[in-house]
């Protein structure tokens, strides 16, 4: 909660406006800002009160308040205002603590739907099934030359390669059948993509997305919801661009 500091402004304008009610009191006797001040410190730690500190404060100073010079209506509706606005601004902020934690108890409920569905993953794993091609894309801002694929199963053996001739500037998509450079069907499971591509007389290495299953979904310590993916990698649901069924 937000604490309003105003013990020692509090004190300062009681002895701006009446030195003579000021001088009048003794060294060893305490004014009531300043033995409210020490109060709340005691209590707290440091030098600050809420909201309750705040009311009980501002009524015991004008039971105490010198007669012969009385808060004047200008300070007294600027205090009130000053503690509404403060109660005010405390409410909202509890109010959007606590609709940000119920959506983010939705969010992860609603991505729960994705588990088993395909999604859009950067450099991700690519799962071959019963020879069914995989896709990757790539993005290629200024086109390219010429582009090459690899292949690579769950080892990290290259098991194909493909040259692509010119590209266009844009999304290039290319699909695996599933077989090496022989033409021999390979076995079902995870494989990853590179790509290598020469545009301009400078070689890169583009990032490829595949299409890749969800198999999990967890939530972070900062409430980012995130995807687990088969194969072993971990994305953000910000992250993903595409889903399929």
């Amino acid at each position: 909660m937000a604490n309003l500091n105003m013990l020692n402004a509090a004190t300062a304008v009681t002895s701006a406006t009446n030195p003579t009610w000021s001088s009048a009191v003794p060294s060893s006797i305490k004014t009531t800002a300043q033995a409210a001040n020490d109060a709340l410190t005691a209590k707290s730690g440091q030098s600050g009160m809420g909201q309750k500190d705040f009311l009980t404060l501002f009524t015991t100073q004008l039971k105490n308040q010198d007669p012969l010079d009385p808060v004047k209506n200008e300070a007294f509706v600027a205090q009130l205002a000053q503690f509404s606005q403060l109660e005010a601004t405390t409410g909202m902020a509890s109010s959007l603590e606590n609709f940000v934690s119920s959506q983010s108890g939705q969010q992860i409920t609603t991505s729960a739907n994705l588990i088993g569905k395909k999604v859009s993953v950067a450099d991700g794993p690519a799962q071959l099934t019963a020879g069914t091609p995989v896709e990757g894309i790539v993005n290629l801002p200024t086109g390219a030359d010429g582009v090459q694929f690899q292949v690579f199963d769950d080892k990290g053996i290259l098991v194909n390669t493909q040259v692509l001739g010119a590209q266009t500037v844009g999304d290039l998509k290319w699909a695996w059948n599933g077989a090496d450079d022989a033409g021999n069907p390979l076995p079902d499971g995870v494989y990853k993509f590179k790509a290598t591509a020469v545009s301009q007389g400078k070689t890169t290495t583009p990032t490829v997305s595949t299409m890749a299953s969800v198999v999990g979904v967890s939530q972070a310590a900062d409430k980012t919801v995130v995807l687990q993916i088969l194969g072993g990698k971990t994305i953000k649901l910000a992250d993903v661009t595409r889903i399929d069924g």
